[in-house]
């Protein structure tokens, strides 16, 4: 068996220039899908062809669903009105969440049996979440143990609406279970107390199925409804560039004085952008501006490199920042004081445990760490060495720890660095574009050994 590929980065000495993301991952999910259900055809532009992406697909490939590869990031989908087709093996989610967790809610409802399977850090991880309100629905469901982790076996039917309170923050609980109020009898209500993503409430509009929104009053968040029966109709859609991808390239010319970064055609929900409030506090120069807002706000956020200090990330915050935890803390490692990262628990069950995942890898290059329950506290502004540091199979773990190489003396290897291709297979290549290096050897991928 051949060993995973590695990732090699040296210090950089200035990040500057202009630079493009891939295609949103989030949106990628959502915009195949709901053209796959819609009825008529849709083109999907700068769809992100990682594999999160790409399992989605395949799934819906597999269910009936004509799409046409024009190029890995353009996808013409010809939509089956809400009409799939029984699967003739399981579908594979590969390391894909979203891509569980959103199948889960509309196969729910299809009339015939499905099973949903994934890797072994997918089949690790609690599927509880969605298996208790989709049950509510009526849904025959079942994972293996008390937390339903995968393989999900579905026997599809009918389900009725409910209301329902979220008891967390969670963009794909709220997808899932508003996906399936689309074939639900009645209205499903989904309350959020925390704001979490709001792109399929966005991406409903933009099918042509509008969901009823209310604002709660006393800082209760709001409640989304949509009404069964719902019809989803074809409607072209531009993935924008994605935020959670460029935010690796913000955090590092954030952090490195004398730094000059644009990034173009990028996604700017204000659901997404929690790292521009983060460094701002942190002391950071940023400029963002919208150019577009017809569905989702895209537009152009330049960076200009300081030192930064520490802060404390905790609350209401922390869902608009879950994924960008990772870069973070490796931003911290190189500010001066103290960053504390509280009420994160959702780290523990990501692809890994990313916090003590993040902790140990921060140790390996002379950070010093407290971990907490729910997070953890960064002692940064002291020296960082390069270091040989595991990805633990965690995409965001791998590309924060390649940040923090751009700021350590010497050379950081970071191990089993083909997880990165789930979200962002150009990483590579952008930080060879972006980043010019102390030492001779840009950062590279070493291939197999």
């Amino acid at each position: 068996m051949s060993r995973a590929s590695t990732f090699s980065v040296r210090q950089a000495r200035s990040i500057g220039g202009e630079i493009s993301v891939p295609g949103d991952k989030s949106l990628s999910h959502r915009a195949v899908l709901f053209a796959a259900l819609a009825d008529g055809t849709t083109t999907i532009t700068n769809f992100l062809p990682g594999e999160d992406c790409v399992c989605t697909m395949r799934a819906l490939q597999a269910m009936g669903c004509v799409i046409d590869t024009d190029s890995a990031t353009r996808l013409t989908v010809h939509g089956v009105d809400g009409k799939l087709m029984a699967p003739l093996e399981p579908l594979d989610c590969g390391n894909s969440g979203t891509a569980m967790r959103l199948l889960a809610g509309i196969l729910a409802a299809q009339p015939f049996k499905s099973r949903l399977i994934g890797d072994a850090s997918l089949s690790s991880r609690p599927m509880k979440r969605i298996v208790d309100p989709l049950r509510e629905m009526g849904a025959k469901i079942q994972g293996r143990g008390d937390k339903h982790t995968a393989p999900l076996e579905i026997d599809g039917g009918a389900l009725h609406g409910i209301d329902y309170t979220l008891p967390i923050a969670s963009a794909q609980l709220k997808s899932c279970l508003l996906l399936a109020g689309l074939f639900a009898h009645g209205t499903t209500s989904v309350t959020e107390k925390t704001p979490s993503r709001d792109h399929t409430e966005r991406l409903l509009v933009h099918f042509h199925a509008p969901p009823v929104i209310a604002t709660q009053g006393d800082g209760l968040g709001k409640t989304i409804r949509v009404r069964g029966g719902t019809r989803l109709h074809a409607q072209d859609f531009n993935v924008p560039g994605d935020f959670s991808s460029a935010a690796f390239w913000i955090a590092a010319a954030a952090a490195l004085p004398g730094a000059n970064l644009t990034i173009t055609n990028l996604g700017l929900n204000g659901t997404r952008t929690g790292l521009l409030s983060v460094l701002l506090r942190m002391g950071a120069h940023i400029n963002e501006s919208i150019s577009d807002s017809s569905c989702e706000p895209v537009g152009t956020v330049q960076v200009y490199g300081r030192r930064l200090r520490g802060t404390r990330i905790a609350g209401a915050e922390i869902a608009n920042v879950i994924d960008e935890l990772p870069v973070i803390a490796a931003a911290a490692a190189v500010a001066e004081g103290d960053t504390e990262i509280r009420d994160a628990h959702e780290l523990r069950v990501k692809e890994t445990d990313r916090i003590e995942a993040m902790a140990g890898n921060l140790r390996a290059f002379g950070v010093t760490v407290t971990v907490h329950n729910d997070g953890m506290t960064i002692h940064g502004g002291g020296p960082v060495k390069g270091a040989r540091v595991p990805s633990f199979g965690d995409h965001r773990i791998a590309m924060a720890c390649a940040i923090l190489g751009l700021f350590a003396k010497g050379e950081t290897v970071i191990e089993d660095t083909s997880c990165i291709a789930t979200s962002y297979p150009t990483f590579q290549d952008d930080m060879a574009k972006i980043a010019v290096f102390r030492e001779t050897g840009l950062a590279s991928l070493l291939g197999s050994h």
